[in-house]
């Protein structure tokens, strides 16, 4: 899909339909497009959608009207518009387009672009079912009515959502073909693609640096670990932003097994992982003014004769020992040592993006990832992200008092905390590990897919990490 901006009135445009937006308490801007709406009874609340059909005056043959609810315009409502678009796109099948001008309230023109181009973008991913040919999107070319002609923001927008299709397309394979070992080729594969610089520990590797914590957590599957290192240079010697990306191909719970309703579902384990990698399609393809690096640790959890049991202690890559009592609040054992090995890119920054607990499900649904950090800064530049980005976070404590759950008999931990504050408890456990650089956890257990018939990765967390990025640019 190619996207443009046009300065050409709505009535000229010479593709096969035109969107514009109609207010509850304005109507629209067309005035040969008012008549209609009232005759068809449109009611313009937000995601809405009216389809017309060789209007008068307009040399498009389809017009398709959008509804904003009433003035002023709300980012999410402009979200929620082309997210009906593009529904409506599926069926009648343009291959050109053209978009009204529209101002958002509390954003620039610049950010209608990147949205628009990201969110119709987004729209064109579907699930590629195995064996089956990638499907092909309909439209060709999206215009947006503008005076400008900096596309910019057009291409941020498609590179986001080319992210974004990365991470989905990695959550909604089968983990019998997403394993450790196809995520560690998917990064050598971008390494390749946009001449990155990528390492991939082996087990021998893992065991020589002391990871005994991410080790306690693959030797019950027959899949071997990876840990994956990809890093992209765009600013010199400046430190790195570093994204360390949760990475379990299927958790199955480990000897703690988990029932077996849903289970399916646990191939989504790694979408943390999914979405460091697809960031970093985007920051490459955008050759950016920065320097990244991604560290993906990369396991499968499952039950054997000689995985990991309730009661085992064994020591991390930082000399903690850990007790382990649930074995399936893996993701933190893996995360650990992860936390300590990317020590070594005397970070700027490190932001770990994790399905780490069902406890934030039942804390903030499906809407926010709960967001935990050791520095406020940091904290308030990612909240400031989600909302530019629309893709929120919501930032939740971490504090000794929560801290003193994790204590052990046994070790100088246990891996769990109890089943009050099981967000905040495993932000704890990690934030033992990032003691020397700036740190925040991102838990996207709630946002990272969808279930039921909707079924399927959302890509999340790629917008507000990358905007999160951009915004240490400007």
């Amino acid at each position: 899909m190619e996207f443009s901006l046009i300065d050409t009135p709505v009535q000229n445009f010479e593709g096969d339909c035109v969107v514009v937006f109609a207010h509850s308490n304005t109507g629209v801007n067309a005035n040969n497009i008012q008549p209609l709406i009232e005759l068809n009874n449109f009611e313009s609340t937000s995601g809405t959608s009216l389809l017309l059909n060789f209007v008068e005056g307009i040399k498009a043959p389809q017009v398709l009207v959008l509804g904003m609810g009433d003035l002023p315009n709300s980012a999410n409502n402009y979200a929620k518009a082309l997210d009906t678009a593009s529904k409506v796109f599926k069926t009648i099948k343009p291959k050109s387009v053209m978009i009204e001008a529209l101002q958002i309230t509390g954003f620039d023109e610049n950010w209608v672009f990147r949205m628009t181009a990201q969110v119709l973008q987004n729209a064109t991913y579907e699930i590629q079912q195995v064996g089956k040919d990638k499907p092909v999107a309909s439209i060709a070319s999206v215009a947006i009515q503008s005076g400008q002609n900096n596309a910019n923001e057009l291409l941020q927008g498609r590179a986001i959502a080319e992210g974004m299709a990365l991470a989905r397309h990695l959550g909604d394979l089968p983990s019998n073909i997403c394993t450790p070992t196809y995520l560690a080729q998917t990064a050598q594969a971008l390494a390749t693609e946009f001449d990155l610089a990528c390492e991939i520990l082996e087990e021998e590797d893992m065991a020589k640096l002391g990871m005994g914590s991410l080790l306690s957590v693959s030797k019950g599957s027959i899949e071997p670990p990876k840990l994956i290192s990809l890093s992209y240079r765009g600013k010199g010697d400046a430190k790195p932003i570093v994204l360390v990306g949760k990475g379990v191909t299927f958790d199955s719970g480990g000897i703690s097994l988990k029932s077996g309703a849903g289970m399916d579902e646990m191939k989504y384990d790694m979408c943390g992982a999914a979405s460091v990698l697809g960031v970093m399609r985007t920051i490459a393809q955008l050759q950016a003014n920065i320097n990244l690096t991604i560290v993906v640790p990369t396991v499968e959890n499952m039950p054997a004769h000689n995985a990991s049991k309730p009661g085992d202690v064994v020591t991390s890559m930082s000399g903690q020992t850990i007790e382990i009592l649930n074995t399936d609040a893996e993701g933190r054992l893996i995360l650990c040592d992860a936390l300590t090995y990317v020590e070594k890119f005397n970070p700027a920054v490190v932001i770990d993006t994790a399905t780490l607990t069902g406890a934030v499900i039942v804390a903030l649904g499906k809407h926010y990832c709960g967001l935990m950090a050791n520095d406020q800064d940091l904290a308030n530049d990612l909240l400031a992200a989600g909302k530019t980005s629309l893709d929120g976070a919501w930032q939740l404590p971490l504090e000794d008092a929560y801290d003193e759950l994790l204590k052990s008999n046994f070790a100088d931990m246990g891996n769990i905390g109890g089943r009050e504050a099981g967000t905040v408890t495993a932000a704890c456990f990690l934030a033992r590990y990032t003691q020397k650089y700036r740190w925040a956890h991102l838990d996207i257990a709630g946002t990272a897919w969808l279930s039921g018939t909707k079924k399927g990765a959302t890509g999340r967390p790629v917008p507000l990490l990358v905007q999160y990025i951009l915004d240490q640019i400007n």
